[in-house]
């Protein structure tokens, strides 16, 4: 009966080579999209998993025969899936509107599970599973991108001088770009303080469906040419160095 509470060293290294090996799949692409939790932590995390579960079903194995002990092999694993989560959540970053993280998070948690699975020697589910994660990330990502586009939400700051600006303004050369406002709010800033002169300053967060590139820029030189805008900031924008000159410090 006691056979199973036992491992072997060399089925101990192999279960860890295949972690770091799973783990690293998954970490690598992580990292090759530039995000916070890469290729080493994946591999970290999977490890981890893995250790804990076999210290869970081998490490209390001299325990086994006696009559008053009763092993429980999950009982440590379900530990590392409600823990986890901590660490993912470390991940998750907001920007104004917009959300980032959720999917690394995602797949913190589920190198997690996989490194369980390797632990307990469930060697197929952690392969398939790290086999449809990478599907998930590579493959379904472009999907997601091309067929959910038109949902996406687009988040414009303008900052303007009350005493110089006007909304009504902005508003107008942003439709006469040909952007449609899906949202606006406007908030007082405090104080600006713009070259000695101090004076109140409007917010304006507008929020647009599935915008153009090329119709943000010509909103934003037309922002540009108006009195009384100090900035304008373009948020969840794909990286352009075009995009970047234009989001500069803007002067009246």
């Amino acid at each position: 009966m006691s056979g199973i509470w036992h491992i072997s060293h060399m089925e101990m290294v192999l279960r860890l080579l295949c972690a770091t090996g799973l783990g690293g799949l998954i970490g690598l692409e992580r990292e090759w999209s530039n995000h916070a939790a890469g290729f080493r932590t994946h591999i970290l995390v999977c490890i981890g998993s893995t250790v804990i579960m076999l210290l869970s079903i081998y490490g209390f194995s001299e325990f086994v025969l006696e009559g008053n002990v009763r092993l429980d092999p999950a009982r440590l694993a379900a530990q590392v899936i409600s823990g986890i989560g901590f660490l993912g959540a470390g991940a998750i970053m907001r920007n104004g509107s917009s959300v980032s993280g959720l999917t690394t998070a995602a797949s913190i948690w589920v190198v997690a599970a996989i490194g369980l699975c390797v632990g307990a020697g469930f060697y197929f589910v952690a392969a398939v599973a790290t086999v449809f994660v990478l599907v998930s990330l590579f493959a379904l990502n472009k999907l997601e991108k091309h067929w959910l586009h038109a949902k996406r939400v687009q988040e414009m700051l303008v900052k303007v001088n009350m005493q110089w600006g006007s909304v009504a303004s902005i508003v107008s050369a942003i439709e006469g770009s040909g952007l449609s406002i899906y949202k606006l709010q406007t908030k007082l800033d405090e104080h600006s303080d713009r070259g000695g002169e101090t004076g109140h300053v409007i917010v304006l967060q507008l929020l647009f469906k599935q915008p153009s590139r090329e119709k943000l820029l010509l909103a934003i030189d037309l922002i540009s040419t108006l009195a009384g805008v100090i900035s304008v900031h373009v948020l969840q924008q794909p990286g352009t160095k075009r995009m970047k000159e234009r989001q500069a410090q803007l002067q009246p």
